[in-house]
């Protein structure tokens, strides 16, 4: 069986309305894909050894990934270490250059009660886990220019040769979402056609 896994942004969770969107509507559409949105911490290290002990639970069947915003990087990651296909949407493209702003003072998840604190090692992992794209056909980027966290031209950069959609407006959240849901199950499935 396929598997779809939804990867959260930095302070968020599954309970997500992009994470919970898709696991609706894909119970739904696409009973046949089961769906895996783990709780990430923002730790780096702790958030590759996750995501990486649960892909490899889950191949050699179809592994599709979905990242939003710093979750965006980690399907960047986890796509390049495993030749999977990934949808961004409105990815982080340099997580280590806004981290700084977040060390050293208490955070807290937007959805559930954990906290955390960052340290300057965690800028040092997740620089670490910063790779190019070396598998342009692997991804499909979905930006919208109104996102008011981060620079959409550093993701249209970074992408370059990437199959990418840019919409005027919108914002970090990627208004209308769903309308994209039965292309990227599409997209991800051209590759075990």
């Amino acid at each position: 069986m396929a598997t779809l896994l939804y990867i959260h942004g930095f302070l968020s969770s599954p309970l997500s309305f992009k994470a919970q969107q898709t696991a609706r509507w894909l119970s739904s559409v696409h009973p046949d894909i089961a769906f895996y949105c783990p709780q990430l911490p923002p730790y780096p290290a702790q958030t590759q050894y996750q995501l990486e002990q649960l892909v490899k639970s889950l191949l050699p069947q179809p592994v599709y990934v979905m990242g939003s915003s710093l979750g965006g990087f980690w399907a960047t990651w986890l796509a390049e270490k495993y030749n999977l296909k990934a949808v961004l949407i409105n990815p982080a493209v340099r997580p280590q250059d806004f981290m700084p702003a977040y060390l050293e003072v208490d955070l807290k998840s937007y959805r559930t009660d954990d906290s955390y604190r960052l340290h300057a090692g965690h800028i040092t992992e997740i620089i670490a886990a910063d790779i190019p794209i070396t598998r342009p056909a692997n991804y499909w980027l979905l930006l919208q220019t109104g996102d008011e966290t981060l620079d959409y031209r550093q993701a249209v950069q970074k992408y370059a040769g990437c199959k990418q959609t840019i919409e005027e407006g919108g914002d970090h959240a990627f208004q209308g979402f769903e309308r994209y849901l039965d292309d990227c199950i599409t997209f991800f499935q051209q590759t075990y056609v």
